[in-house]
């Protein structure tokens, strides 16, 4: 136990059969359970893991008969500990990129602090854009980015990283079953609990990599499924908390912001027709697709605004 709370470490683990007993064996001593969830693993993860049970009898194996992504082995373990009552939740990987001397930075806020769901940050120090690959850092400030709009945790940066914990509280509101199950959960995850008011902090975190970790993130492919799965979980959230569970007038602004950036791609086209056949740029047209423009961002901006101002008690 932690501060007299109950603790347990999810591990979504797929082939990670030399990574994952140092994982486990450099777990802190006040961990009560290590959920290893084996995500269907082709290689010899699941005997190690069977050699690791008698060992630390705090692991506890659960095996996944088909692949689930690294979202669906998190959400297999987050019902393990929501069924057995368990305060504090952290998930870290099974390849060690999570660093065990930070695990207590990440629990603190939601043990002794009232909050509700901390997450790591490894932008927050000066070593990642050292540490973490070129593509990984600028395709993560970039998902960081849109998810700030689609999640509004205005506060959070760093969306993409795995090293979180969760309380009981935020493990019964969420439907589990409803989670996305690849690479885009934590993003999914952080619009979920802004629909239910939880509060979420950011934790700084150290970035850790080249420690013979094998990353299954494939940049070409989430830089687009990720960036759509967010644009779904945002309509959803404007419907859910701005619409049905508290009406909110930004989600007017956001729609007319929509309707004038859509209004302003048809006038710059018309301009561009007009220009390539006549050699000249109607004037009106010009003016229209100017007014149109300035409205879609005042409309977006003052609407980004509200919901700032609507979500910064959840910091």
């Amino acid at each position: 136990m932690y501060k007299n709370k109950t603790v347990c470490v999810v591990v979504p683990a797929h082939n990670e059969e030399t990574q994952i007993s140092n994982v486990v064996a450099t777990m802190p001593a006040f961990i009560d359970k290590i959920i290893i969830v084996n995500d269907c693993s082709t290689d010899n993860t699941q005997q190690v893991v069977e050699k690791l049970k008698q060992q630390y009898p705090s692991v506890i194996l659960i095996n996944h008969e088909t692949n689930k992504g690294v979202g669906g082995a998190i959400a297999t373990g987050y019902k393990w500990t929501r069924d057995n009552n368990i305060d504090a939740t952290v998930v870290m990987a099974g390849d060690g990129q999570m660093d065990p001397d930070d695990l207590i930075a990440i629990l603190d806020p939601v043990v002794d602090e009232g909050v509700d769901y901390s997450k790591g940050n490894r932008l927050f120090t000066g070593e990642a854009y050292k540490k973490i690959p070129r593509s990984r850092y600028f395709g993560n400030a970039f998902l960081s980015f849109l998810t700030k709009i689609a999640s509004g945790y205005w506060h959070v940066a760093d969306s993409q990283t795995g090293y979180t914990c969760i309380n009981k509280k935020a493990l019964l509101l969420i439907d589990w079953d409803r989670m996305y199950t690849r690479y885009g959960q934590p993003n999914d995850l952080l619009v979920r609990l802004n629909v239910y008011d939880l509060r979420v902090r950011d934790v700084p975190v150290k970035p850790v990599y080249n420690i013979g970790e094998q990353s299954g993130i494939k940049m070409r492919k989430v830089i687009f499924t990720i960036p759509w799965l967010l644009f779904t979980m945002f309509l959803w959230r404007m419907k859910e908390k701005y619409i049905i569970r508290n009406f909110h007038p930004l989600v007017f602004f956001y729609f007319l912001g929509f309707v004038f950036a859509v209004l302003t791609l048809f006038l710059f086209l018309r301009i561009g027709i007009a220009w390539h056949y006549s050699g000249r740029i109607p004037p009106i047209n010009a003016l229209a697709a100017m007014f149109a423009f300035m409205s879609a961002s005042f409309f977006t901006l003052f609407a980004m605004w509200f919901d700032m101002e609507t979500n910064k008690e959840l910091k």
